[in-house]
């Protein structure tokens, strides 16, 4: 597999990650893009407007060890933080601008919060950052995606002043908060602002962290397809260090009060695909305006971690088994003597392993203990195209486990 042989590496053991999408949009409780959406709707919401939100944000429940409690309980192991978005409301105590945190009624810097919390269970820490800013006045609004279609009344568009601007910010993340270990920009290039130094300077600030590719150049560490769901088959297996992101909510990744959450099933196979194709999967939450996840998130993460605990070991430490298997409704990865078969869309009770035609010493449901039957034999479905006898594993108790997706272990002397 894929190793950066530095620092970064951390990346490859902690699989699954708590993304946080959180600010002054939670109020309203309708979408992150708020300020973007309503202005593309031609509701023409000024930022002044936008902005009195602020007077409102008091997130008095708001604990960070609580978060980092319910992340540990889902089986996540690090956590990327949304400081500022693209509304441009910065949730740290900023020096470039007054639109942040500490001028609201509740006035205290909760990256610091965070940033402490984690730093005593050792828990990384990762940046995200909007490169669009629908705030900041040196931003070229042009609509590109993300920010007004036009300069709003006031504003000097000027691309290397918004850089300084950005490279000023990233300065107070990576050297006011201890150890950050990722940066996941968003919205990058497509406004055409091209700039190798800001990357240069995270990681000058902060050796060994790892970073996205979303930024001011087309250099990050990492892949970051989004939400696209279960793919068809084949699936392909990821190339070069990859992070699926996707929320709880179908709908919206801020707080959103009408949200239509997903299943358990639908996640927990959404994980199992990504994880066996050997990518890493960060779930996102959206925290209400007073700072707690809402129940609905929560009973969901705790749900994954039942789920994910008694499957993990098919994950850590193990590689993608890169050669195929004629059935594409699976996806397989090895460790030690041992191929896992990670079941994508389980429509019946059992599953051919055709090329594979060596009997496992033993067969179980990972998710359960359960024992199966298996055998080396001819089946009817692959008698006509070859008439050879392959591995046949069966019972496996599908509408059991209809709810959480399936893991089968299976031991051999000596793989195949």
């Amino acid at each position: 597999m894929y190793r950066f042989n530095d620092g970064r590496d951390w990346f490859f053991q902690k699989r699954f990650g708590l993304f946080i999408h959180w600010g002054l949009y939670s109020i309203n409780g309708w979408h992150e893009q708020e300020l973007f959406r309503m202005n593309q709707m031609g509701k023409n919401l000024r930022r002044e407007e936008y902005a009195l939100l602020a007077s409102r944000f008091n997130p008095v429940k708001f604990d960070p060890e609580r978060w980092l409690d319910i992340a540990q309980e889902a089986g996540m192991e690090y956590i990327c933080f949304t400081s500022k978005h693209i509304d441009g409301f910065c949730m740290w105590d900023t020096g470039e601008t007054d639109f942040n945190i500490v001028n609201t009624p509740y006035g205290k810097d909760v990256l610091a919060m965070l940033a402490k919390a984690c730093g005593k269970r050792d828990f990384p820490l990762c940046i995200y950052y909007s490169v669009p800013d629908m705030y900041c006045r040196h931003f070229p609004n042009g609509g590109k995606g993300y920010d007004y279609a036009a300069p709003q009344p006031g504003d000097e568009p000027d691309a290397k002043k918004y850089a300084g601007f950005v490279r000023a910010q990233v300065r107070e993340l990576c050297t006011r908060y201890g150890r950050i270990s990722g940066f996941w920009w968003d919205g990058g290039l497509r406004h055409g602002i091209y700039d190798e130094s800001i990357n240069e300077l995270v990681r000058s600030l902060q050796p060994g962290i790892i970073i996205n590719n979303r930024g001011f150049d087309n250099k990050g560490d990492f892949e970051t397809p989004e939400r696209n769901g279960l793919s068809g088959v084949p699936v392909k297996f990821y190339t070069k260090p990859a992070e699926h992101c996707n929320s709880v909510g179908e709908q919206s990744w801020g707080y959103r009060k009408n949200e239509d959450y997903f299943s358990l099933g639908y996640l927990s196979r959404s994980m199992l695909q990504d994880f066996a194709r050997g990518g890493n999967y960060l779930l996102n939450v959206g925290p209400g305006p007073d700072g707690t996840f809402p129940e609905e998130a929560v009973t969901l993460l705790r749900g994954i971690g039942s789920w994910y605990f008694r499957v993990k070991e098919s994950f850590t430490g193990a590689e993608p088994a890169r050669q195929s298997v004629n059935n594409g409704k699976v996806l397989l990865t090895r460790k030690e003597n041992c191929l896992y078969v990670h079941m994508l869309n389980p429509e019946s009770t059992g599953v051919t392993l055709d090329p594979i035609d060596v009997l496992p010493l033993k067969a179980t449901v990972l998710n359960t203990g359960e024992v199966l039957e298996k055998a080396v034999e001819l089946m009817p479905w692959t008698s006509l195209k070859d008439g050879k006898k392959y591995l046949h594993v069966w019972n496996i108790p599908v509408d059991k486990l209809s709810n959480e997706a399936i893991v089968l272990k299976l031991e051999f002397d000596i793989l195949p």
